[in-house]
């Protein structure tokens, strides 16, 4: 797995108000279906976690995401975007929503969801760990 990915990953779990550390392993519940995941300390996706993209890389730049976008900072790989999820429903939500574009209001309405939920979640790094 790539540095940059397992780095991703960290941060995600580290900034999710859910997620619980051991000594060993992350562990939390997916965005969408609160299946439980779990990510190795050192960034290690376990069993069918992966990283989802709240508001789609795709819809960054596009009029009709800015109002999303902006709650995020204005960058795709923004710790306040970035969460983890179940493979298949991170999959889904590729196939589905992102596809349809940030103009679908079905679409926007989901994502929309899901930053809510994200947001709710948050859980400000400390400043040491904010340093490296």
């Amino acid at each position: 797995m790539r540095s940059a990915l397992r780095r991703r990953l960290l941060l995600a779990a580290q900034t999710d108000a859910l997620a619980q550390f051991d000594g060993q392993r992350w562990r939390t519940r997916c965005l969408h279906c609160r299946a439980h995941l779990e990510l190795s300390a050192q960034g290690d996706a376990l069993g069918v976690t992966s990283l989802e993209h709240v508001v789609p890389s795709a819809w960054f730049g596009r009029p009709a995401a800015r109002a999303l976008t902006s709650q995020v900072g204005d960058q795709d790989d923004d710790a306040r975007n970035l969460a983890l999820a179940c493979a298949s429903c991170n999959h889904a939500k590729g196939r589905r929503q992102d596809a349809r574009g940030p103009a679908d209001p079905r679409a926007f309405e989901i994502v929309s969801r899901l930053l809510a939920t994200r947001l709710a979640r948050w859980r400000a790094l400390p400043e040491a760990e904010r340093a490296r």
